[in-house]
């Protein structure tokens, strides 16, 4: 049976899914997941590590190439690297995506626009976005600029 089939969508072994936040920068994604734990199982992370926690995270999220930033009893954070695909010119393609379990609460950012939904295992129709561009925060000064403060009189 697939977990999505399960009585409690939004729940995969001991892990309750609260809510998946992805924010996309070029064509990686960074996913935040809030969740909760069953109450009998943080004595076993506490003896035996996170290593299961992390596993069973990552397939909810269903992504083949993950790397784990931070992983607790109740968040994470995920890096996809490739997760959209680029048309060069700064413009980019998240595609649609399944996930495993329900999302009680699923957000996708690009720099554009922010999409949200409720009770959903897919992130439908995909999203087109494009990168932000830099602005130079410290503009060289000219001479003109540098000798204002010589005008000013007495």
């Amino acid at each position: 049976m697939a977990p999505a089939a399960a009585a409690n969508d939004e729940r995969y072994g001991y892990i309750t899914l609260e809510s998946v936040q992805i924010q996309l920068h070029n064509d990686t994604a960074l996913v935040d997941m809030h969740y909760s734990v069953d109450e009998g199982t943080r004595i076993i992370f506490f003896l035996l590590g996170k290593q299961d926690l992390k596993n069973k995270l990552i397939t909810i999220l269903n992504y083949d190439d993950v790397q784990m930033q931070f992983v607790n009893l109740s968040d994470a954070e995920f890096v996809v690297d490739q997760a959209a695909y680029s048309y060069g010119n700064g413009v980019y393609w998240f595609p649609t995506h399944q996930f495993n379990v329900v999302i009680p609460k699923l957000t996708v950012a690009s720099p554009q626009v922010v999409r949200n939904f409720t009770n959903t295992n897919l992130f439908p129709d995909g999203m087109g976005y494009f990168e932000t561009a830099t602005i130079n925060q410290t503009p060289e000064q000219t001479s003109s600029t540098q000798s204002f403060s010589s005008f000013a009189g007495p």
